[in-house]
């Protein structure tokens, strides 16, 4: 079964199992989530949202895209130009389950996109994780109460902080995984994440010529990223 879920402004059509990147969401790696603008679950279709239906998910890791330029020059007379670079952060989950009904009464934590985190209503009998209700009541609590030196949250530690071995993909080795970590890509989330458009820059700017679709790393990162 399939569903259509709308985050960040944008739609992704999803089955269990599946590995997508999408806009910064408030959560950590090791996080259950769930998606509650449903549009489309199997052949029912919403209006615009379907009715207690909801997708769950874990979220891998969090990431950033790849770099875009925005070059803005002025018109003639001015002999003004200006190069601004940007990187869009990315939160890599892995979809578990699509609920067609009852995603309201679940208890799981509800994916919002960048800062703050959103329980779900708990007056339908659903309850809210201590997590949860101690992030909203920060994110609800006026600015003036703040302390100015309170440190910032920092997000949990990875497991290995050195990341993934990417040797295990066919045809790497420690050359290569060197010129992947230079890239910025050391993890298997990373690279199971990877668009065609992520495959073709990867390509172009450590010249693999194919190799990536030759060698299967895309699926081959899915599955050790399960492990």
């Amino acid at each position: 079964m399939f569903a259509v879920l709308k985050t960040g402004g944008k739609q992704y059509k999803v089955a269990s199992g599946d590995v997508l990147r999408v806009e910064k969401l408030a959560a950590v790696a090791g996080d259950k989530i769930q998606f509650n603008e449903i549009l489309m679950v199997g052949s029912t279709v919403g209006s615009p949202l379907v009715e207690g239906a909801g997708v769950q998910a874990e979220v891998i890791d969090q990431i950033k895209g790849e770099k875009t330029i925005n070059f803005v020059k002025r018109r003639r007379k001015h002999g003004s130009q200006r190069t601004k670079g940007h990187r869009q952060q990315l939160t890599v989950v892995r979809i578990a389950d699509i609920l067609e009904k009852g995603a309201d009464k679940s208890g799981v934590m509800a994916a919002v996109s960048g800062k703050g985190i959103k329980t779900v209503d708990t007056s339908k009998g659903a309850p809210a994780s201590k997590k949860a209700a101690a992030a909203a009541a920060r994110a609800s609590a006026p600015k003036a109460e703040k302390p100015k030196a309170a440190p910032k949250a920092k997000a949990a530690p990875k497991a290995d902080a050195a990341g993934d071995d990417l040797k295990k993909l066919s045809g790497v080795g420690p050359a290569l995984e060197k010129k992947l970590h230079e890239a910025g890509v050391t993890t298997f989330a990373q690279v199971a994440a990877w668009t065609e458009a992520d495959v073709a820059a990867m390509d172009e700017k450590l010249s693999f010529k194919g190799r990536i679709e030759r060698e299967g790393w895309i699926a081959q990162a899915v599955e050790l990223a399960k492990g």
